[in-house]
């Protein structure tokens, strides 16, 4: 199987007529956006088994963004 490199990918597009563009960008932007829900929708499933499972329990709003805080400032 021959991979377009993303170059190769630019300079074919950029053959397409201008209108052919936006309606190309305009179709990536949309399955990227479909792509992100179902990525969504299946954390949120494996999630919610996890919890039924006991995998994850109960937490105050508070807990949650004083871990997430813990966190992010662990990254810097």
């Amino acid at each position: 199987m021959n991979i377009m490199t993303l170059d190769q990918a630019l300079n074919t597009v950029m053959q397409l007529s201008l209108e052919q563009r936006e309606v190309l960008t305009d179709i990536v932007q949309h399955r990227n956006i479909d792509y992100r829900r179902r990525e969504m929708a299946i954390d949120a499933k494996e999630a919610i088994a996890d919890f039924h499972t006991g995998k994850l329990k109960p937490q105050s709003s508070r807990e949650i963004i004083s871990k997430l805080r813990q966190s992010l400032e662990g990254e810097t």
